[in-house]
């Protein structure tokens, strides 16, 4: 195991080994089947919500808000997007030029990355290091199927495996939780190495089945549609999904939900 990857020493001074393994202690948050969320990336962030956690935007919110979220009794997960850049994020200069590829469709000022260039790894963990930092619960990497798009790099599901058990292996060392974004089709390898699951449209999709390791696991299924359906609640309920209904901006204007 040890010989497919590689050890990395990064500026904050300490040695991660990725496929090592799990010997260290589970103690990170690790949210249950039916835990309630709110989900919000954009917008003034609205804390009114009765919820026992909050996905926000791992750079826009403050230290502060955190705080304030989590002495109200919440627990706060930090979203960055792990696969791709964004132009106006600050740290993107210190990712190769040759790592970064296609546009994303529809997201305009976002590129998809090489997740095999090291110079991507080393950001990712800054931008674990800076969640924790922050004193994030835990953490939503985006993006974490470059292998079924048009990356503009050759990468093939190993690739992606390998980055994924990175990101998440590196979230545990930091004790942070992690939650694996959509990439339906690894949740069999990956179910294991990741604490909850975020999803969008599998209603919509018909895919909600291939989520059913992380409730077997009692793990959480933190799912959103953009699109109201009639059967939506019942079909919460009898998943053990936690569903909402909001904006594809994710800017807190709207939210239904079924708890």
């Amino acid at each position: 195991m040890l010989s497919q990857f590689h050890s990395l020493k990064y500026s904050f001074g300490w040695m991660l080994v990725i496929g090592a393994g799990n010997t260290w202690a589970e103690t990170w948050y690790q949210p249950s089947a039916g835990t309630t969320w709110q989900w919000q990336l954009q917008g003034t962030l609205n804390t009114a919500y009765e919820v026992e956690v909050y996905d926000i935007d791992l750079f826009d919110i403050s230290t502060d808000q955190i705080h304030i979220l989590q002495q109200q009794g919440r627990k706060v997960i930090c979203y960055f997007s792990a696969g791709s850049v964004e132009d106006w994020r600050h740290d993107i200069s210190k990712i190769s030029k040759t790592a970064v590829g296609n546009p994303l469709d529809d997201w305009p000022g976002e590129r998809w990355l090489d997740i095999r260039d090291k110079s991507v790894w080393r950001v990712m963990q800054n931008r674990l290091k800076l969640a924790a930092e922050k004193g994030c619960d835990g953490v939503e990497p985006d993006n974490v199927d470059a292998y079924q798009n048009t990356s503009g790099f050759n990468l093939n599901a190993q690739d992606q495996i390998k980055f994924n058990r990175f990101l998440a292996q590196s979230a545990h060392i930091l004790n942070l939780s992690i939650g694996l974004k959509n990439s339906l089709g690894l949740i069999p390898q990956l179910a294991n190495d990741f604490d909850f699951a975020v999803n969008e449209q599998c209603l919509e999709y018909k895919e909600c089945d291939a989520l059913r390791p992380f409730i077997q696991q009692n793990k959480a299924v933190f799912h959103a549609e953009y699109q109201s359906r009639s059967n939506l609640c019942q079909y919460a309920s009898q998943h053990q999904f936690s569903t909402l209904l909001l904006p594809l901006e994710l800017d807190g204007r709207l939210r239904q939900t079924c708890r």
